[in-house]
């Protein structure tokens, strides 16, 4: 029997650091959610909420770092590796310009928490993020996912009396191919590879693999990894990007620098954070 889902968001205002997290996100779906229902929830919201963020401002990139960002970043990704992965002509652009100084800083980051194959890449290296954040503030993945998603969970239970599925999804991709799935983003959910970092996310993008949206957490009903990534991209797709696919889309966004998006910008912008998915069989 074929299963079908039908997934509606569920806006919230933005979570900042130190929110509770947890009341919000249940006062947001009290009435809304039925027991088996899927409450799949982004990521990069929950860190926020937790304060697992960095400021790049404050870190001092190393010789490595201003390397990565002056001419791999600005030559071999904006004029080989881009085409060769079918990147946006804008976002071709945006990296033959990538930033130095802000640039360095990030990679010097990714370079500490994550390594040099992870500092390769392009975008959201490690798991790490700066879009949907201020100034220069970027998210950190989260430390114990799984602990995180069954946490949820047993608070959902306990005041709403439902009981649901969790998924923690993150729009770092899973590419698929004849039932083999592997991501560059470290730490997935059990079925999912994870290993090269670049060296996936290139050879993803440039096979033109099916790619999707990765589940990093599953707390509650048992399921197959075909389904839980189905199910992260629906959510992915139906909760769009908030202020911005990238972090230059936010600075478009609201017409600024890529480091001059503030708190106050982003509270005034309409966030879906939680996405809740019924699964019709």
């Amino acid at each position: 029997m074929v299963e079908t889902y039908k997934a509606v968001t569920v806006a919230t205002h933005y979570w900042r650091p130190g929110d509770d997290y947890l009341r919000q996100l249940v006062d947001a779906i009290e009435n809304r959610i039925e027991n088996r229902n899927v409450v799949a929830i982004s990521e990069k919201a929950i860190s926020i909420a937790m304060g697992n963020i960095v400021d790049e401002s404050v870190v001092k990139p190393r010789w490595k770092a201003r390397f990565l960002a002056k001419y791999w970043m600005r030559y071999i990704w904006g004029y080989f590796l881009g085409s060769l992965c079918h990147l946006r002509k804008t976002t071709i652009r945006h990296l033959r310009g990538y930033p130095l100084k802000e640039g360095s800083a990030h990679k010097q980051l990714v370079l500490e928490h994550a390594g040099l194959l992870q500092a390769l890449m392009f975008g959201s290296e490690g798991g790490i993020d700066g879009s949907n954040l201020p100034y220069s503030y970027v998210s950190l993945p989260l430390r114990n996912a799984s602990e995180t998603a069954h946490k949820i969970r047993s608070y959902i239970k306990s005041k709403l009396g439902k009981s649901v599925t969790v998924m923690i999804v993150d729009t770092d991709k899973t590419y698929s191919i004849r039932g083999f799935h592997f991501t560059p983003r470290p730490k997935p959910i059990n079925g999912i590879d994870s290993f090269g970092g670049f060296l996936a996310h290139v050879l993803g993008r440039l096979l033109k693999l099916k790619r999707r949206a990765t589940p990093i957490a599953v707390a509650g009903l048992a399921m197959h990894v075909e389904k839980a990534l189905e199910i992260a991209e629906i959510a992915n797709r139906v909760r769009g990007f908030g202020a911005g696919r990238t972090v230059w889309d936010m600075a478009k966004t609201f017409d600024v620098s890529i480091t001059g998006v503030t708190w106050d910008m982003l509270d005034a912008i309409k966030h879906r954070p939680i996405v809740v998915v019924t699964i019709h069989k």
